[in-house]
């Protein structure tokens, strides 16, 4: 049966706050959103009020705003960040509110403006809501990042198309990687959570001493910390309640241990951040810590991404996704980390999700550090997985038995 337009996105609209957020009873909603896509979000709204939320706060971006502060504004108010916005975000985080964002910027947004204004923005916001981001990765609340198309973003995926053609393709492309195209979507979601899990709950099991990456340009090991945790698909909050964090998800991912990396990566798909593009580059790392950046576009905006603090230097992530996962047996492209990081094993620069070792959610960031954790300022998304990968872990006693073969699971 051929679903409508209308049809798919509402369908859409109840997965983001039904398997998303998973809305409760009296809940408070804070969902982010841009001008291009007030409709998704008056929807949104709707079936959360439907479903039981206390009250939504909307908070718009706009990208024509956003450009022209860059181009416009002095530099030296790009340190700045509200206070009042801090306070937003840190009381709802506190009250057990629920948190929505939906991403659509223009992947080449602030192309051309001067970097140092972009990085000293990235520092300044990463700084202002460190307690709140603290807070989300360690689940203490619901949160879940959706996307929905602007007019840039859908010319650049599908530069092929007519310009008419673009935004409806990009949409079909979103519906078709979350599921919103399929008969049962929850149902379809269910069953691809259970499988995630089963693979992490696999993972979980054998407790590797450390990953070995080999790929065209790519010869990395990466030691695990002591009782890490892998996790992938749904997350549960300090309430116990149930939460999508990434719509679309495809990962199964844990923590490395700080200084536990060796060896060099090599991107395989463009990075897309701080509204620029980052494109063929390589990292070279030495007891964790990036000792050699090497990009062909975008070499200013990763060093300075490296450079925001000292945990920008370390990994907080790594992330496995088969090459034949849906996203990226499409062929497309989508320059939207939330789409191509599920297209391909990435890692993360940056800070460490507290829930990747064991009893991770109660510890402060000290013990965190002190089990081997990173923490930074930021946290970046990488893709580094391909057809060619291989992927082994390495036992405590050195038994090595394979993760990925030629790009997928070998288990």
């Amino acid at each position: 049966m051929l679903l409508s337009f209308n049809t798919k996105l509402l369908r859409y609209a109840e997965l983001a706050v039904k398997i998303g957020v998973n809305i409760q009873k009296n809940q408070y909603l804070y969902m982010s959103c841009s001008t291009d896509n007030l409709k998704l979000a008056e929807i949104i709204t709707k079936i959360a009020y439907e479903n039981g939320a206390k009250q939504v706060f909307v908070d718009l971006s706009d990208d024509k705003l956003v450009r022209t502060r860059y181009e416009k504004a002095p530099k030296d108010s790009f340190d700045f960040f509200p206070p009042w916005k801090i306070q937003e975000r840190e009381w709802l985080a506190e009250q057990g509110a629920a948190f929505l964002s939906i991403v659509s910027q223009n992947p080449d947004l602030l192309k051309d403006i001067d970097h140092e204004k972009i990085m000293t923005f990235q520092k300044a916001s990463g700084k202002a809501l460190v307690n709140y981001y603290n807070m989300m990765q360690a689940d203490k609340f619901s949160w879940t990042v959706i996307a929905a198309p602007s007019k840039p973003w859908a010319a650049k995926v599908f530069p092929h198309l007519p310009e008419e053609q673009q935004v409806d393709a990009l949409w079909e492309a979103i519906f078709a990687a979350t599921r919103t195209d399929q008969e049962y979507p929850v149902s379809a979601w269910e069953a691809h959570d259970l499988q995630l899990h089963n693979k992490a709950d696999y993972l979980n099991g054998k407790q590797y001493k450390s990953l070995r990456y080999t790929a065209p340009g790519t010869d990395l090991t990466i030691e695990l910390p002591e009782k890490h945790v892998w996790t992938g698909g749904s997350s549960v909050n300090t309430q116990g309640q149930t939460f999508m964090a990434n719509m679309p998800t495809e990962e199964v991912f844990t923590a490395p241990l700080k200084t536990g990396a060796n060896g060099y990566v090599s991107s395989t798909k463009p990075l897309s951040y701080g509204g620029n593009i980052i494109d063929n580059f390589k990292l070279t790392f030495k007891d964790g810590r990036i000792v050699d950046i090497q990009a062909e576009q975008g070499q200013e905006i990763l060093a300075s991404l490296v450079a925001t603090d000292e945990g920008a230097h370390y990994l907080g992530e790594i992330a496995l996704v088969p090459h034949q996962s849906p996203i990226s047996q499409s062929g497309l492209l989508f320059y939207n980390t939330l789409f191509d990081e599920n297209a391909s094993n990435h890692l993360a620069i940056g800070n460490a999700y507290a829930f990747c070792i064991d009893g991770g959610k109660e510890m402060s960031s000290e013990e965190l550090l002190k089990n081997g954790l990173n923490q930074s300022l930021t946290h970046v998304d990488f893709m580094i997985g391909s057809a060619n990968m291989d992927i082994d872990g390495i036992a405590v006693d050195g038994q090595i038995e394979p993760i990925f073969r030629n790009g997928n699971w070998a288990f």
